[in-house]
């Protein structure tokens, strides 16, 4: 990989309920949907293959990580169980949960994937709900990363796209120094409450020497509501002041939260030509 790192995982955070998106497919007349019905965002069919077997297959191919962990709930985890037998680097590991109610959140999932399967490497965290456009190359996020490693052994890697100024308020946004390191990450401000149009989607390298304040951070939050300890984003921000963390930038991403985006996204995925070197 490089001097500087030897092994990395991946853990793919698929314990969502996709209930805006299950919501639409219930609420949607045409009849075109209703195959979608129940299935776990990662799962939904994207072009020809599922949306999660991107990620497996890109992460394979450039030896990014040697193993691939998906962290997915008690609903789900037969289906993910069975779509796992494809690959023969990804584990599966269930929260627990049953429903959005009980639901752990994104930050506790990542805790208990790294707690359950010992993870003591450097970590690519990845929403299981998100692609990202053909500029985007695992190879070339790998060579910042290890650029940055070499440099300090705490640093770690986020992604960032340029937003509509319209936009801002659905994001976190990064505002960076000339060096593109991470000074904070705004939560979803209204665009005159920044100058950055940085968005940033999940998908961040952590350091293994980061690993650790995962503890720290839902402990120091152990007494709130899981609204404000739930997405990654809020870790990141907590993470931002305690250690370096630098941006790479892409053209932008598939969000799949609803029913219209997961249409583009399909339907892009359908006109891709060149699969195989995608993400790669």
């Amino acid at each position: 990989m490089c001097d500087h790192i030897k092994t990395m995982k991946a853990v793919i955070l698929a314990a969502g309920y996709g209930t805006r998106l299950q919501r639409d497919v219930e609420n949607s007349t045409c009849g075109r949907f209703s195959h979608l019905s129940g299935i776990s965002k990662p799962l939904l069919p994207v072009g020809n293959s599922s949306l999660i077997s991107y990620w497996v297959n890109a992460l394979t191919a450039t030896e990014c990580v040697d193993t691939i962990y998906v962290i997915t709930n008690a609903l789900h985890e037969e289906k993910f169980q069975e779509w796992a037998k494809d690959f023969h680097n990804v584990k599966i590991l269930s929260d627990g949960t049953r429903s959005n109610e009980e639901r752990l959140g994104a930050v506790s999932c990542l805790q208990l994937s790294v707690k359950n399967f010992m993870i003591k490497d450097h970590v690519v965290v990845i929403g299981g709900d998100t692609l990202f456009k053909e500029d985007f190359s695992l190879n070339k996020v790998k060579e910042k990363f290890c650029e940055l490693q070499a440099k300090s052994e705490d640093s770690n890697l986020v992604l960032s796209y340029q937003c509509k100024d319209e936009d801002t308020s659905k994001y976190g946004i990064l505002e960076v120094d000339e060096d593109l390191r991470v000074m904070c990450m705004k939560e979803k401000p209204l665009f005159s409450e920044t100058k950055s149009r940085r968005a940033c989607p999940c998908f961040y390298i952590l350091s293994q020497t980061s690993l650790p304040l995962l503890d720290d951070f839902l402990d120091a939050f152990k007494e709130s509501a899981i609204e404000e300890k739930d997405a990654p984003g809020h870790f990141l921000s907590w993470l931002i002041p305690r250690k370096p963390v630098y941006t790479y930038e892409i053209d932008g991403r598939f969000d799949v939260g609803n029913l219209q985006s997961y249409v583009e996204c399909d339907l892009y995925f359908k006109e891709l030509h060149d699969v195989k070197s995608y993400m790669i």
